[in-house]
Parts: C-alpha cells; structure tokens; sequence
C-alpha cells in the first residue's frame, strides 16, 4: 500500500468519526449550537470585560453586574446577595422539573496582572489578573443558560434552568456557604466546566482543602536598645512555619501544605507587634485532611507559646472532595465529542508557538498546538484535579459533573501569566464556546430523558454512602467577605 492510499484511507476515517460524532447530535440540538455560534462575538466581548475587570473574591461587583444584566434581558427571574454573600445570585427560567443548574464562577487572582501577549508583561496599574479563567467559566456558563432558556422556550418543555453565581472560589469558598444555607435543595443536577489546556469530560477528583490566617500578637520593642522588652509576632510565625515543614515527613506523602507570610513587621528595627501567615492544607480524604489540620493548629499553639506571643486564628475556607459520577460523565463527554476541539487561525498559532517556548520543561510529551483540536477519549479511571474546588461541596449536596476545555495553550498550568494572557485572547473565548456548547446539549439530554437524572442519583447515593451528613470544613462561620484584604 503506497503513502498515497494510506493517506487516502486515514483521511477516510478522519471524516468517518467526524460523521458519527455529529450523528448524535438531533435538529433541535444543532439549532442550539448555530443559535450560541452566532453570538459567541457577544459572549466574547463580555469575557474580555470581565478579564479587563480582574476583580478579587467577594469584590466582583463590576463582573456579577454585567452577567446579571446579561441574564435579566433574557428573562430570567434574579435573586441578589443570596447565602449573605453580596456577589452571589441566582438566575432561572422556567417552572418545575427537573431543575438543572449551572455554576458560574468570575473571581481573578492577585498578583497575576498580565497583558494578552505571548511574553511575560504586566499590566502596570492592576493588581489581579484572570490566571484560572474565570471570565470565561462565568460568561460561557451564562451563555449555556441562555441557550438552554430558548430551547425550553422554543419547544415548549417543561423544567427550569438554573445559573448559580458563585463569587470568590480562589480560597473563598463561596459555594460552600450557598451550599450550606441551602441554595442548592432544589436542583436535580449540577453542571460545571473549568478552562484548561485540554478538552475532557472524564470523571474527576480534586483535594479536600482547609485554610485559615494564623495571627501572631507581641510586643514591640527597640530591636536594639531593649530586645529583652519585645515578643514578636514574627518569630511566632516562624517558629510555626520550622515546625510544619518538620511535619511534611509525618504526613501521607499525597498531602500538600503551602502558606505565605502577609504580615511581617514594618521595619528591622522593631520587633514586630504582629505578624501574620496565611495556610492552606490539602488531602483527596477529607478525615485525613481533617487529622492533619488538628496537627497544624498544636504547632501554632506550640509556636506562640515558645514565643511569648497570643495566638489568633481565622478559618478562611474549607472544600470537600470532588465526587464523580461516572453515568453523567458519559453523557457529557458525548457531547464535548460531539462538539469537538477547536482549531487556531494562523495568528494563534503564532501566539500558541510562542507561549510554548515559554514553558518549563517537563519530562512529559512536548504540547503541540493541535492537541486543543482534540478531546480526550473516555476513561473510567478517576483522575485527579491536583487541586481544590469549592464545587466539592456542591457535589455531595447534588448530582454534579463538569468538564474542561482547552482555553489555554496545550501545556499551560493554571495561575500563570501563560494562562492570563491566553484567556484574554481569541483562543479563550474559543474554548469557551465549546464548553458553552456543551454544558447546553448536556442540559438538554438531561431535560429530555428523565432517567438520566434517576440514575444519577442512584449512583450518586451509592457513592455518598446512605449515612452521610454534610458538616462544612470551614464551620459556622460567616461568609469570609475580606479575606482578600
């Protein structure tokens, strides 16, 4: 067989899958898909605007406002400041069931200010930048309700669509107080997606998290002419950290603890009054997680005490687990491959090119541009997020699956300026598109088919197990509104 017939008959089989993955996709479906198509230039422009806002958890008034204003002209009913959480809020459309809800996220990152070209260049002025594609997870995520909203509408089905806007998931925890006051009762099942390098709806799992401010109070002194007066905060903190980073070789080797010092005194020459540093513990089981956090605390309370200093402490955020549910992923990964990857014009290439130079080595595959036109195939091996997602919650108090799509360059990390700067490109919104397409098409299957959603929830009792009960991991308190501060 000469190259000609082979790449005629690998051409052949390119088309073929092509054919079925649009196969399953009905007239009422593709309609969907060509109505968020003519106004994916929309959405766009809405997520640059939220990209060029950059606003922090609990601080995205400008960013809540204008996916409001987005869902209120189409004729969703609102309901503002929900949980005690003034960014927070609750679009629907439509009576009855099923309730289908998607969530919507729209928090920056600080720090992380960088402008949309394939070199490291800060925007000079701002303080906070979209290096977890949150403009894109809130916008496309409106997108798919609105999509969904004129379908029910359009075929006269009965259910309600749901957006959930969820603030600060960047160390805020904002949906795990929306689950706690019960925002979620009412909804049948969850849908969510996340930008990312790649394209997949495989079943997945994120780590358990608790965080919290440990506070150091002293007394300050003249660093030289009366050291014996002074009790510093800042040795507390330091004797705290020793301690902890002791403990990594006493903790399962899968746990990760990282922290940051945001208070360490004024100047050299006074001992710190105060100091103050800010931790996060993670672990895929939260009991472990919770075993590991109760060792932490003994260390700050073994450091302020050799110290001399008063210890305060700040539950920040806690987050659960994620919980898949294998039977929603399928559905949703028929979709996405449905939809399909996206491909780059030869100015992204480009851009793709460049920020690929960019990248750490690893001893991974190199990425290549092309692997955005694919979806990953479907597996039934769990695999890991790496990190934590306050969707966790969500997902224990309902039926919940999501995806991801390529928003990023192949290979690029999340919470890096490679992340920023495509996120406010065309490739972002391009990534976006395709997850706003199939959150949509998902939504609709689960309107359509009834025993869907019933064997979620089978499976989803099965793997919550029959006596489980939700206690939230960041306790009582109210919402964390200036953990940015």
């Amino acid at each position: 067989m000469n190259k000609n017939t082979i790449g005629f008959f690998a051409l052949l089989s390119l088309c073929a899958l092509q054919t079925t993955a649009q196969a399953v996709l009905s007239k009422d479906k593709k309609e969907v898909i060509a109505n968020l198509e003519k106004k994916k230039d929309h959405y766009g422009d809405v997520s640059k605007q939220i990209w060029d806002f950059a606003e922090v958890g609990y601080k995205e008034v400008k960013s809540t406002a204008i996916l409001i204003n987005e869902l209120k002209k189409e004729g969703f009913t609102m309901e503002e400041g929900v949980a005690g959480i003034p960014t927070a809020f609750v679009a629907t459309y439509g009576k009855g069931k099923p309730v289908i809800s998607i969530l919507a996220e729209y928090d920056a990152l600080p720090g992380m200010a960088q402008e949309a070209v394939p070199e490291k260049k800060v925007i000079s002025g701002q303080k906070a930048g979209h290096a977890c594609g949150h403009h894109l997870f809130g916008t496309g995520s409106v997108a798919a309700a609105i999509a969904v909203k004129d379908w029910l509408k359009q075929n006269g089905n009965t259910g309600t669509i749901k957006l959930m806007g969820c603030p600060a998931e960047e160390g805020g925890s904002g949906k795990v107080y929306m689950v706690r006051e019960g925002v979620f009762k009412d909804s049948d099942v969850v849908l969510h997606w996340h930008p990312g390098d790649r394209n997949s709806a495989n079943p997945a799992s994120a780590l358990a998290n608790i965080s919290a401010k440990f506070r150091f109070h002293g007394v300050s002194a003249h660093a030289a002419g009366a050291p014996e007066r002074g009790r510093s905060g800042l040795d507390g903190v330091e004797a705290m950290d020793y301690m902890v980073n002791m403990m990594r070789e006493h903790v399962p080797q899968d746990t990760r603890i990282h922290y940051v010092i945001t208070r360490g005194g004024e100047a050299p020459n006074v001992v710190p009054a105060f100091a103050e540093v800010y931790y996060y513990a993670r672990h895929h089981n939260r009991d472990v997680l919770r075993g590991i956090w109760d060792r932490i605390m003994e260390a700050a309370k073994g450091a302020a005490m050799g110290t001399g200093t008063k210890l305060e402490v700040e539950i920040i955020g806690g987050t659960y687990d994620l919980l898949p549910i294998e039977s929603l992923a399928k559905v949703m990964h028929t979709n996405l491959d449905a939809v399909g990857g996206l491909k780059y014009s030869q100015e992204e290439i480009a851009f793709a090119e460049k920020i690929i130079s960019t990248l750490p080595a690893s001893t991974e595959t190199k990425p290549k541009y092309t692997d955005a036109e694919q979806v990953a195939p479907f597996s039934t091996k769990l695999e890991s997020m790496g990190g934590s997602t306050d969707v966790g919650d969500v997902s224990w108090a309902v039926p919940t699956v999501g995806l991801a799509t390529a928003t990023w360059v192949p290979g690029t990390p999340a919470h890096s300026w490679q992340a920023v700067a495509a996120g406010g490109t065309e490739i972002g919104k391009k990534g976006m598109m395709v997850a706003s397409k199939t959150l949509a098409l998902t939504a609709i299957d689960l309107f359509k088919d009834p025993a869907l959603i019933e064997k979620a929830k089978t499976d989803w009792q099965k793997a919550r197990g029959a006596d489980f009960k939700y206690n939230a991991l960041l306790g009582e308190r109210k919402p964390a509104l200036d953990y940015r501060n």
